[in-house]
């Protein structure tokens, strides 16, 4: 009994003083943290960035605050700081390995947010997904593709893969080609095809409407016709602009050679 007094004794008068110095810094610090994490978050709300990044960016430096007090009352006790420096390095490259595909995808999804190819909104392609993009989180992206279906793609895929936006800029153009018989006058196809598709609703007179032979395939011509739209009206003008084009060159008597060529078998069968 004696001896595990003194041994008390001699703990108290060694530790004793770091223990109590060590509550008092931890005391003490927590106050400061709260302090510094809060006038963190005020400055961090004055910045431009996103939403997410930001609840991020105010968690990372509560972390890293806390880490700091921690690590300095850990020194205060007298623990060797290599030690401690080793145990957090083996813990963080066991963590590391074990959540590489999350941390792949929390790293993208912060690029994303950051650099920002892309917006809620957005009509894109890219791994392999298509779709509307509805929501940007920190591990996926959810797009909505054509027929309604919910398409969550990996944020690090994404970054990892070429991206198309479709949405990104404020024109598009409508690209369409027509195959028409070579015994047709290139010029008057050209005409009319050209007025079929500035007459479409949507399409834009600057850029001007193109319309060109632009392949010869055996006994084909291929026309190609181009024109500008707004991007949110592209799938309008598409369409119309097709059907317009068709029905000038059937009004003008000008064939599509397999059109021709289903004519000429039905004679066939007839004779």
């Amino acid at each position: 009994m004696d001896q595990f007094i003194k041994n008390g004794i001699d703990f108290v008068s060694t530790y004793g003083g770091k223990i109590v110095l060590a509550i008092l810094v931890l005391i003490v610090g927590y106050f400061v943290v709260k302090l510094l994490n809060k006038a963190a978050g005020k400055a961090i709300d004055r910045t431009k960035l996103d939403g997410t990044v930001k609840l991020l960016a105010k968690k990372a430096v509560k972390i890293l605050l806390w880490v700091i007090l921690i690590i300095s009352v850990i020194e205060i006790l007298g623990v060797s700081m290599s030690s401690v420096v080793a145990i957090l390095a083996s813990c963080g490259l066991a963590v590391g390995l074990a959540l590489q595909g999350a941390l792949s995808n929390l790293a993208g999804g912060l690029m994303i947010l950051i650099f920002k190819p892309f917006k809620i909104g957005d009509y894109v392609e890219s791994a392999g997904s298509e779709g509307t993009v509805k929501d940007i989180s920190i591990f996926y992206t959810t797009l909505m593709t054509l027929d309604n279906k919910k398409v969550l793609v990996p944020n690090g895929d994404l970054m990892n893969a070429t991206v198309t936006n479709f949405s990104a800029e404020e024109l598009r153009r409508v690209d369409q080609e027509f195959k028409i018989t070579n015994d047709i006058d290139a010029e008057l196809v050209k005409k009319v095809l050209l007025t079929a598709a500035a007459n479409t609703d949507g399409v834009l007179t600057e850029p001007t409407p193109f319309a060109r032979m632009t392949a010869v395939d055996d006994d084909t011509y291929i026309f190609t016709v181009r024109a500008w739209c707004k991007t949110a009206q592209y799938w309008d003008v598409y369409y119309d602009m097709l059907e317009n084009c068709s029905k000038a060159l059937s009004d003008n008597g000008i064939d599509d050679p397999e059109e021709r060529i289903a004519v000429r078998l039905v004679k066939d069968d007839g004779e």
